[in-house]
């Protein structure tokens, strides 16, 4: 009875494999790092240089943050079995929010799974009706939703245009709207662009709005001491809210927070779905991350965060010297561009097996026609690994070059 819907399911998957909007999944066989082996189609592994991981100051496999997680683990066990209200809260968990919030400049800080949950978090709480929410039109998806979960009136702005943004505060206070939050990524992580927040925030001035920051693809490693995009514009005490994870610079493990003041946060905690139901953080990922946070804030991380820019400087004039193209930037993400879907995993697999992972990124994840390989560098990749990855390429987009008439 139910076959038809089964067939509808198969219809669909042959259309996105037609299209080459397949996402495979490539299988680590060994720690996450700058070198890794990866299983083939043959389910061999097969050493790579990693290129695609959000692994920006090298902290997902240093030692020290792998035995802060084990020690957890063994002092406060494996999880709580509860969520946060009932029974999940652990001195782990207040010492991590103290130290994200002291870290970022803000009075207190709230932990979640992901920021995925942490963004679905944030505006149903903390808005209602008679609000309005202007967010960025490339923000990432999981701003989107929690923006759909909240009965705010919803307002978007061409992504990074200052006089768009500005008219939809004109519409939205013409609306009627109480209170404004204008949404922004701090790092668009499929463009590697900054949102300008020094404008943001002058605008949010002149309309009496609050300011919120997803800053996953900055916390830990960009701005000074790598307190982020608002530190990086000097405007941290004009952002009202940072949302942020711990799966990407600060461990690579996983978990998300929201950073605020303190009745914000204390709100969040009374009203937001995804804390009061989900199961609390497991201990080894605070432990993991409050020792990458430790790194990250130490005369070290200053270093790293120079390894890294010098890194992704040498990264991104080797492959405008090769002459595919590329969006321009100064962050760790290189997004090259092919355009067709088909193109970019066929460049992505070919780079494989020239023993560079890196993933083809197409629509949904960025618009159609905008095809993508998004690299990403690391403080851990060194001169010989970014030649290396300059010349794999140079190998693989000279052919494909030829092959699409130069349309990639």
């Amino acid at each position: 009875m139910s076959e038809p819907f089964y067939a509808r399911i198969r219809t669909e998957l042959a259309r996105i494999d037609a299209e080459g909007l397949g996402k495979p999944e490539r299988v680590l066989a060994a720690p996450q790092g700058v070198e890794t082996l990866v299983r083939d189609a043959r389910g061999d592994p097969r050493a790579v240089l990693n290129f695609c991981a959000n692994n920006y100051l090298g902290l997902a496999g240093d030692a020290r943050v792998r035995e802060a997680a084990a020690r957890a683990a063994r002092d406060h066990g494996a999880g709580l079995a509860s969520v946060r209200f009932i029974c999940g809260t652990q001195e782990i968990h207040k010492e991590l929010e103290a130290e994200i919030a002291a870290y970022l400049g803000f009075e207190d800080a709230v932990l979640f799974a992901s920021c995925f949950d942490a963004n679905a978090a944030v505006f149903e709480p903390l808005l209602g009706e008679g609000d309005a929410i202007v967010s960025d039109s490339l923000n990432h998806a999981s701003i989107i939703d929690g923006v759909r979960l909240c009965k705010a009136r919803r307002y978007r702005y061409a992504s990074g245009d200052m006089n768009d943004l500005e008219a939809q505060l004109v519409q939205a206070r013409s609306d009627g709207a109480q209170a404004i939050l204008i949404a922004t990524d701090g790092v668009f992580s499929m463009d590697g662009k900054y949102a300008p927040l020094g404008d943001i925030r002058r605008l949010a001035e002149r309309f009496d709005a609050l300011v919120m920051v997803d800053d996953c693809h900055a916390t830990g490693h960009l701005g000074p001491g790598g307190r982020g995009t608002p530190a990086m514009f000097d405007a941290p005490g004009e952002v009202a809210i940072v949302t942020g994870t711990f799966g990407k610079t600060l461990s690579g493990a996983m978990g998300g927070f929201i950073a605020a003041r303190r009745e914000v946060a204390d709100l969040i905690r009374q009203r937001a779905r995804p804390y009061l139901f989900s199961n609390t953080l497991a201990p080894s990922v605070c432990g993991g991350a409050l020792e990458a946070i430790r790194i990250a804030r130490s005369p070290e991380g200053d270093e790293l965060r120079g390894r890294l820019a010098r890194a992704t400087q040498r990264f991104r004039s080797g492959i405008e010297d090769i002459g595919l193209p590329v969006l321009e930037g100064t962050t760790p993400i290189v997004p090259v561009m092919f355009g067709d879907a088909r193109a970019a995993q066929l460049a992505a697999a070919r780079l494989f097996e020239a023993g560079l992972l890196v993933t083809g990124f197409s629509f949904p994840v960025v618009p159609k026609g905008l095809a993508r390989i998004r690299v990403q560098l690391s403080a851990l990749h060194s001169d010989e690994h970014i030649d290396a990855a300059l010349r794999a390429f140079a190998a693989v987009a000279a052919p494909l070059l030829e092959e699409t008439d130069g349309r990639i």
